[in-house]
């Protein structure tokens, strides 16, 4: 099952033409603790393609919108122009952005993450891929993933996606849905 998953996804962008420059753009997207995380890993893994984290992006708890637009402002308008593509940490420990990361020279770059298919990212992606996942099955991932360091924020978090979701409709605009656990 979890090869399929894989293989349709990586079927999916072989058909698709680049739109960031010369670079393919997957989006992988879903709310917190559907499986983006590791899908966006093996699927990296298969096509030999660096994964772009929106988690190192978001500036805090309250950062969702702020990770959309430095995804855009650093890489995939920078890879749209030919340009070197690069982020910058966000260390939530100290709550700020830290050291500046290059993206790989690549001809597919993977981006997962609440808020990499937002509308504004739109015109760079190739595809765009939604996991599904029952709320007490992700929390229950989420959670111990990220144990105590997340679960005061949880609620918090789930409002941000909600407002997210409520005007940027990810998972109508998705290529594929993959539902279940």
């Amino acid at each position: 099952m979890v090869g399929d998953v894989h293989a349709r996804v990586v079927s999916l962008l072989a058909d698709r033409p680049p739109r960031a420059g010369r670079v393919k753009v997957l989006a992988i997207e879903g709310r917190s603790g559907s499986g983006k995380s590791t899908l966006a890993t093996a699927v990296a893994a298969e096509l030999a393609a660096p994964v772009v984290r929106m988690d190192d992006l978001y500036a805090g708890w309250d950062g969702l919108l702020d990770g959309v637009d430095a995804l855009v402002r650093w890489i995939l308008d920078p890879l749209r122009r030919g340009e070197e593509a690069r982020w910058q940490r966000y260390d939530w420990h100290l709550g700020q952005y830290a050291e500046w990361h290059r993206v790989p020279e690549t001809d597919t770059l993977v981006v997962e993450g609440t808020g990499a298919g937002a509308r504004e990212t739109a015109p760079y992606l190739s595809a765009l891929v939604w996991l599904d996942a029952p709320d007490e099955v992700r929390r229950e991932r989420a959670l111990a993933r990220d144990g105590d360091v997340y679960a005061p924020h949880w609620d918090r978090w789930a409002r941000h996606e909600d407002a997210f979701y409520s005007d940027h409709d990810v998972r109508a605009r998705a290529d594929l849905l993959i539902p279940g656990a």
